[in-house]
C-alpha cells in the first residue's frame, strides 16, 4: 500500500477493515458512522449507490452487512483515489466500485430506477457562508455546497431508485423541513426520523432520515441516540457501533 502526502491507514475496528485517511485532505466523521448503521440494507440481493462517499468509508461499512453491490460515486479525484485504494487493500474489488463523477448526471451514466438502495451525507452548509474560505479545497467541496445542493443531492437519489426503494440521509437538524420538502417533491416519502444528542440534555445537533420512493405517508420517529454519556464516554450504542459488540 502505498501512502500519499500525509495518508494514514485507520481501523474500522467493528468491521476488521482499513481505510485511508488525510487530516489535510478528508477523514470521515461520527456522521458516517451513523448513516451506515441507520441505513436499511438488503442481506444479500440488490444494488447501492453512495452519494458523496468521501474516501469511501460507507460502502466499506455497509460490505459488512450487506452482499449487495455496491457503488460508491465522488466528485473529487483524489478522494475517489482514496476510497479506490481502500477498497483495493480490503480485497473488496468483487463487491464495491468506486466511481469519480457528478452526483448530479450520475443518474444518467448508472441507469434510472435501477437501485434499490441510496446513501448520502451530503454537503451541509450553503456555498454562501464565509467559513468555507478558511477550508482547504478539498475539505470545502465535502463541507459545503459549492458543487451540490441539498435538493440536487435528493433529486438524484431519488432517480436511481426502484420504486419502493430506499433512501436515507445523515444532515442537521436546522434543515429538516428543507429535506422533508426536497424528498417529497422528489417522490421520496419520509418513514423513519432518528436524532442524534451530543448526550443527554443537549440539542439534537445530526439528523438520520430514511425515505421509501412512493411510498405511503407514515412517519415513524425513533428513540434519540445520545453520543455520550454523562462521564463524557461513549454510549454503550456509539461504542459498539464504531468498536464492535466486543
Amino acid at each position: 500500500m502505498d501512502l500519499q502526502d500525509d495518508e494514514r491507514l485507520d481501523y474500522l475496528l467493528a468491521e476488521e477493515l482499513r481505510i485511508i485517511q488525510s487530516p489535510s485532505v478528508f477523514s470521515f466523521s461520527l456522521d458516517a458512522v451513523l448513516l451506515a448503521k441507520f441505513t436499511y440494507v438488503p442481506i444479500k440481493k440488490g444494488a447501492i449507490v453512495d452519494l458523496c462517499s468521501g474516501n469511501g468509508v460507507i460502502p466499506l461499512f455497509l460490505s459488512a452487512r450487506t452482499q449487495a453491490k455496491i457503488i460508491g460515486v465522488e466528485l473529487q479525484q483524489r478522494l475517489a483515489d482514496m476510497a479506490t485504494r481502500s477498497v483495493d487493500y480490503n480485497e473488496l474489488q468483487d463487491q464495491i466500485t468506486i466511481l469519480e463523477g457528478d452526483v448530479k448526471t450520475i443518474p444518467t451514466h448508472l441507469g434510472f430506477e435501477k437501485f434499490d438502495v441510496v446513501t448520502c451525507n451530503p454537503p451541509y452548509f450553503p456555498a454562501h457562508e464565509a467559513s468555507n474560505k478558511n477550508l482547504k479545497e478539498h475539505l470545502a467541496i465535502a463541507r459545503h455546497e459549492l458543487h451540490l445542493t441539498l435538493d440536487e443531492a435528493v433529486l438524484s437519489a431519488s432517480q436511481l431508485l426502484k420504486q419502493g426503494g430506499k433512501a436515507a440521509f445523515v444532515h442537521r437538524p436546522g434543515r429538516l423541513l428543507d429535506i422533508v420538502t426536497a424528498m417529497r417533491a422528489n417522490r421520496l416519502e419520509p418513514k423513519r426520523i432518528r436524532f442524534v444528542y451530543p448526550k443527554e440534555g443537549k440539542e439534537a445537533n445530526t439528523l438520520l432520515i430514511e425515505g421509501i420512493k412512493d411510498g405511503k405517508p407514515d412517519l415513524k420517529i425513533l428513540p434519540p441516540l445520545y453520543v455520550y454519556d454523562e462521564h463524557g464516554e461513549y454510549t454503550e450504542e456509539v461504542r459498539e457501533m464504531l468498536y464492535g459488540k466486543n
